[in-house]
Order: structure tokens, then C-alpha cells, then sequence
């Protein structure tokens, strides 16, 4: 209810406007598709009385607080269908509905209207046009003077059929200034005529809003970026910058120099935030290398833990009994995770990288292949020869990165 949009399209489908609100309050809380709807509708579709739309109004300087609204009804629902891309049923749950809905409005507005007639559409495409009147010169007078009837009578001017005087002049002083190659005519008069000077507009401020911007995402994430996660430093430097530009927008509305670059800044800017928010916590801003030794079986720990960096898990020392199975995990958030196992031990391995590669043994390191989403889950058992002893099983996490599994020399 907030800009008749719902009322709009209720009138425009046939439908009470109700079914559209509550559908649209909906698909806001589950998505945040309506939220985004309801925004570019109000910013696109103009009102009834109207000839402008905000999208407009705000490209050339005009901005008020309907236009900030919208703005900021699309901002808000881009937040949240972001923070829910990961949830499929939710997202599947907002597409269904608004199928349905866009469907209903369809079908209401098509049932009022009659199916065409065939022949009747026949009919109308085989008449022939319909006769026009002569068109009426609108540069000259007319040349013609009411003419004779059939009782030698006239009404009004002479009965000639030669045009008024003004118009012969006319024609001669024309017939002068072409053989001179001049032209005097009503066009010709228009173009000497000298536009008035436009005036000033306002200067835009979205050069300096955007340097004040990039000026307080710095402060923002330089002031957090040894004590926090990468993600965390990075909301903060993006949180910074997008107050800025939300001030300079309120700031330029009354001013008047607002334009379309400042609302794509705030959107790009809003989108960034969405996706460091995503970020995992363990990911930091220092890169780390470290290497875990256990000395013993009793001394591996249940979880090894990296958030940035190179980290390298030791475990030739063990010597685990046969029959005898070892379990740890490990895990960098970006960067490269290395396990170096017994050469006489059986290795058993889930690993997980959501971007990059796997290196296994008897793999060429120059082999690289990067990619989304890898998973395996392998089983190595010692080389030919060598005597089996205990199990070491392993879970292996990368973010970003690689992880590479090799046995130590015999």
C-alpha cells in the first residue's frame, strides 16, 4: 500500500488487490523476491497521472523520498535473497509462488476478453481504406478563391481561381531569393533565430561521494584487519563505505544532484557486503605457515585447524599397531593443506575443497586441475613389499586452494 502498486496491478489483472499484497509480503519474508518486485515496480512504473517515472526523476536530478524508498525497498531484498541462495527450498518455495501468482493475473486478465472473430477479422482486413481528406497546405494561405456555382454566382472573393495577392508576392520574392541562393522561408527563420542560453544545472556530487566511500571502506577494514577474520574486516570496510554513500544520497536529494551512478554504487556496494557476510570465520588476513608433528599416536590431535596459509600435518612419527586406526581432521580456510603419512600405513581419506585441486600419490604436480566443488573419498593402501601395519583415518577440508596427500621415503 505503500505506492499503489499491488492496486495497479489489481486494476490492470482484474483482481482484488489483496491477493497481490499478501502474495508480495510473502515472497519478502521468504527470498525477498517481493521486496524487489515491489522496489523496480515503484521505480519503473510511473503512477496514474503521471508521465515520469522515479527512474527518470532520478536520472535527471529529481529526487525525493519515493525515489529513496524504492531505492531502498530494492537494496533491502537484494540483502536478503543473497543471504539465501544456499537455501534451495526456500528459493524453489518463492519461484513456485510467483509462477502461481503471475499465472492467476494472466488468466484474469485474458477471461473478460471475447475471442476474435475470424471472419469478422477477415472482413475488416479485405475493406478497402477509408477516404481521407486532401490535406491543408499550412504554410501559405490558400491559393484558390471560392469558385463559380452553376447560376454564374460566387460567394465571397472575385470567383477567380488564381490565388490571393499576399500569396503571388510571396511566390515571386521566393523565386528571387532562389536564384540569389538564399533561402528566407519560415524554416529558415527558425534556424537564425538564437536559442536562449540554458541554464546551470547543479554539479554532481557522486565523484566525491564515491572517494569519501572508498576513503572509509579503507579506515574500515585497516582498523579491524589484524584482530578479525578476513570476512569480518571486510563487512566492516564495506559497512563504512556503504554509510557513506547512503549519506551522500540523502545529502544530494535535497539538493538535487543525485544520480543513477551513486544508486549502482549502493547496490554493487550492498552486494559486496552480502557476499563477505558469507565468508567463513576461519579465513584471516595474515598468511600462516605452520606444521603439525605428532610424536605418538596419543599425541594427534582430533582437529587441526588454519585459517589462512600453507599448513603441513606430519605424521610419519606415528607407528600405529596392526589393526589400529588413527582419526584426525584438518582444515584451511584458504591456502594449502599437506599430509605426509607412514609408507607402511593404510590411508583412508575424505577430501573436500570447494575451490581447486587434489594431489594423491603417484600424482604429477605439475597436473593441476582447479575446479568448483571437488569431493573424494580414497583408499591407500601401502606399496608392494612393504609390510601393512595400523589405519590412519582422515577428513581434509580446503576452501580455496589445494590439498595434497603423499607418503614419507621407506
Amino acid at each position: 500500500m505503500f505506492a499503489g502498486v499491488c492496486a495497479g496491478l489489481g486494476r490492470q489483472c482484474d483482481m482484488d488487490p489483496v491477493i497481490f499484497r499478501i502474495t508480495l509480503a510473502v515472497l519478502s519474508a521468504t527470498g525477498g523476491i517481493g521486496l524487489i518486485f515491489y522496489g523496480f515496480a515503484w521505480l519503473f512504473v510511473p503512477y496514474d497521472d503521471e508521465d515520469e517515472n522515479e527512474v527518470r526523476k532520478l536520472l535527471t536530478g529529481r529526487v525525493d523520498g519515493q525515489a529513496l524508498t524504492a531505492v531502498l525497498f530494492a537494496l533491502v531484498g537484494c540483502g536478503v535473497f543473497l543471504t539465501l541462495l544456499n537455501n534451495g527450498s526456500v528459493l524453489t518455495f518463492a519461484v513456485i509462488l510467483s509462477l502461481l501468482l503471475a499465472g492467476a493475473g494472466y488468466w484474469s486478465q485474458r477471461r473478460g476478453s471475447p475471442d476474435p472473430d475470424p471472419l469478422a477479422a477477415q472482413a475488416v482486413a479485405d475493406a478497402p481504406p477509408e477516404a481521407q481528406a486532401p490535406p491543408v497546405p499550412a504554410a501559405y494561405p490558400s491559393w484558390w478563391r471560392d469558385p463559380i456555382v452553376k447560376d454564374g454566382t460566387h460567394v465571397g472573393g472575385t470567383g477567380y481561381l488564381w490565388g490571393p495577392r499576399e500569396s503571388r508576392d510571396r511566390d515571386i520574392a521566393a523565386a528571387v531569393n532562389i536564384s540569389l541562393g538564399t533561402d528566407t522561408g519560415p524554416q529558415a527563420a527558425l534556424a537564425q533565430r538564437t536559442a536562449p542560453p540554458k541554464p546551470r544545472g547543479p554539479r554532481w556530487i557522486g565523484g566525491w561521494v564515491f572517494l569519501l566511500a572508498l576513503l572509509a571502506g579503507a579506515i574500515g577494514t585497516r582498523a579491524t584487519w589484524q584482530e578479525q577474520p578476513l570476512g569480518t574486516s571486510l563487512q566492516t570496510g564495506l559497512a563504512c563505505a556503504l554509510a557513506v554513500i547512503g549519506l551522500g544520497i540523502a545529502v544530494s536529494a535535497f539538493l538535487g544532484r543525485t544520480g543513477a551512478g551513486s544508486i549502482f554504487l549502493a547496490v554493487i556496494t550492498a552486494g559486496l557486503l552480502a557476499g563477505a557476510a558469507a565468508l567463513p570465520k576461519n579465513i584471516g588476513t595474515e598468511w600462516i605457515r605452520t606444521t603439525w608433528r605428532p610424536a605418538a599416536v596419543a599425541d594427534v590431535e582430533r582437529k587441526y585447524d588454519l585459517g589462512t596459509g600453507v599448513g603441513t600435518l606430519d605424521l610419519t612419527r606415528l607407528n600405529p599397531a596392526k589393526g589400529q586406526t588413527v582419526s584426525t581432521d584438518a582444515e584451511v580456510g584458504v591456502g594449502q593443506l599437506r599430509v605426509i603419512v607412514p609408507p607402511d600405513v593404510t590411508v583412508k581419506a575424505n577430501i573436500d575443497v570447494g575451490v581447486g585441486d587434489i594431489q594423491l600419490p603417484g600424482e604429477q604436480k605439475q597436473d593441476v586441475d582447479v575446479e568448483p566443488g571437488k569431493y573424494r573419498e580414497v583408499t591407500l593402501t601401502p606399496a608392494s613389499g612393504v609390510k601393512s601395519a595400523g589405519t590412519v583415518d582422515l577428513d581434509l577440508k580446503v576452501g580455496v586452494g589445494q590439498v595434497e596427500v603423499s607418503r614419507a621415503a621407506s
